[in-house]
């Protein structure tokens, strides 16, 4: 698929097949958000690669966190929130690295690895899978950053849903560059 087609065409896949995609894919997905550009070659992105009983652990922890801000809750919204991981088989959580002694600064590598977010959305797609990247009030959870290894204090910029898709995407127009571009000769 040549890239500006896939750029053109990708679309967010919000409901996909419970059937699990390789493990070759996945590194394939990974690879490409490796590559992604970044300042001073710090590859600040973290990727934890959730799949089978992972997510509903990961459920479990996001259910919790839930009940402890809301402990009124009902049990169908607790149940709601622990199968937010089971959307799809293969989940990746996107973390983000503080800058250290380098010249990198945070922002940088926000945006690195929104970039390797990107990537990986674009590497699924040109591989035939569905995805869609959200983030959510657990994505600022300390419990939920816990479990996935990283810090109080990094940036867990995205939750990568990720299958084959169970739905074709919309197929609207997508928008132009002319309301948002400004040309300086």
């Amino acid at each position: 698929m040549d890239v500006l087609d896939a750029i053109q065409t990708r679309h967010m896949v919000s409901q996909v097949k419970p059937d699990a995609v390789p493990h070759e894919l996945i590194e394939k997905l990974l690879l490409a958000g490796a590559q992604a550009p970044n300042h001073y070659k710090v590859r600040p992105w973290r990727f934890v690669v959730l799949t089978g009983k992972a997510r509903e652990r990961l459920g479990g922890v996001m259910a919790d966190v839930f009940h402890k801000k809301f402990p009124d809750v009902k049990p169908e919204a607790l149940d709601k929130e622990r199968a937010k991981p089971l959307r799809s088989p293969v989940l990746i959580a996107v973390g983000v690295d503080k800058p250290g002694e380098t010249k990198a600064i945070e922002i940088e590598n926000i945006c690195a690895a929104a970039a390797a977010c990107e990537n990986i959305l674009l590497a699924a797609h040109g591989l035939g899978l569905g995805a869609y990247w959200r983030t959510g009030d657990a994505a600022r959870e300390p419990a939920v950053k816990g479990f996935l290894g990283f810090g109080e204090d990094q940036h867990l910029i995205g939750f990568l849903y990720i299958g084959y898709p169970a739905m074709q995407p919309d197929s609207a127009a997508r928008p132009g560059f002319e309301d948002r571009t400004v040309w300086m000769e």
